[in-house]
């Protein structure tokens, strides 16, 4: 039982760590050094994808949740 606990708990404060580096700052843009308008920069795209993702994270443990909660609840019945 404490041994289960202490698995949730360290999966917890993983998950909760691995989600600082998804928080960071983005890096100052590079000084501007006369190339024109683009300079050396990737012409890519830059959409954020930060708000989407810890969304879809979210909603992912939160269903697996309920799908973990539902079989335990199953075991306990039988």
């Amino acid at each position: 039982m404490i041994n289960r606990k202490i698995k949730i708990i360290l999966t917890g404060l993983f998950i909760f760590f691995l989600s600082a580096g998804i928080m960071a700052q983005d890096p100052p843009p590079p000084p501007d050094t006369g190339h024109g308008q683009t300079g050396d920069q990737d012409p890519g795209g830059q959409a954020p994808i930060g708000g989407g993702l810890i969304l879809l994270l979210s909603l992912g443990a939160a269903y697996g949740g309920k799908k973990v909660y539902e079989i335990r609840k199953r075991k306990e019945a039988k």
